[in-house]
């Protein structure tokens, strides 16, 4: 499997009007495989960070099972408005597709299919908070669904934007203009091997200008506050490209 660091405001593969996608350029990923790589689960537009691809059918299927089986540590950061009463939780609320006129977007309701986030806060300032946050399942948009049904939905965020008189998308320091999202951390137990092997992108430059315009984890050099990375056992590796042997990672899961 390949891991990428995926850049915000770029989609993951081609939407209806066409333009600019990341799965256009996947031939260029082969590196000695006849075909390209293929998406094993997918990132909002504006959600930047890990990014998996199986480099063929086996992979894929492998991953799949592991997203399936809850097998893949998935690990965001995310900045919202507001800061939650409780520093750590769970939300544990299901979500429906709901389709109207002007598009659809995504709802809670008891009908829809369970969906689980745990959170955990990291630091708080001018009213905002930094947030850890854990997919159990992997839901569209379910994050982001998720922070707004607490009532704190991500900054820059234009469609879950507005929650219990919060309102997430009014201008922001620096011109950031995205939902303040970003996926750090990914691991898993590889199938073959046993190893325990995680992947992290590190905070865009877009989001750490943003953390540090609001005082959220930073020194005075500039730079991210290394407290908020924990002392890991595993093997860990930067989100670029691992072109090990045949591994795994996740299914079509899109909870960002």
């Amino acid at each position: 499997m390949l891991v990428i660091d995926k850049p915000a405001g770029i989609p993951v593969h081609t939407g209806p009007r066409g333009g600019a996608n990341l799965e256009s350029g996947f031939d260029t990923l082969r590196f000695g495989l006849p075909h390209p790589p293929a998406l094993a689960h997918r990132l909002d537009r504006d959600t930047s960070g890990c990014l998996v691809l199986g480099r063929h059918p086996k992979a894929l299927r492998r991953l799949g099972a592991l997203f399936a089986e809850g097998k893949i540590e998935k690990v965001y950061w995310a900045v919202v408005a507001g800061v939650p009463a409780e520093l750590e939780g769970t939300v544990d609320a299901p979500l429906k597709k709901e389709t109207r006129r002007t598009g659809w977007r995504m709802e809670i309701d008891p009908a829809g299919q369970r969906a689980v986030t745990e959170y955990r806060v990291l630091g708080t300032a001018e009213g905002r908070a930094w947030l850890e946050l854990r997919p159990r399942t992997g839901r569209t948009h379910q994050i982001r669904v998720h922070c707004a049904h607490i009532g704190h939905p991500l900054l820059g965020d234009p469609v879950y934007g507005r929650a219990r008189g919060k309102r997430s998308v009014t201008p922001l320091p620096d011109g950031f203009a995205r939902q303040a999202l970003h996926a750090w951390r990914l691991g898993l137990i590889h199938p073959q091997t046993g190893r325990e092997m995680q992947w992290r992108a590190e905070v865009p430059e877009d989001m750490a200008a943003l953390s540090a315009a609001l005082g959220l984890g930073r020194d005075d050099e500039g730079e991210f506050d290394e407290a908020y990375y924990e002392d890991e056992e595993a093997e860990g590796y930067e989100a670029s490209f691992d072109d090990g042997q045949d591994d795994d990672d996740e299914d079509d899961h899109d909870h960002a």
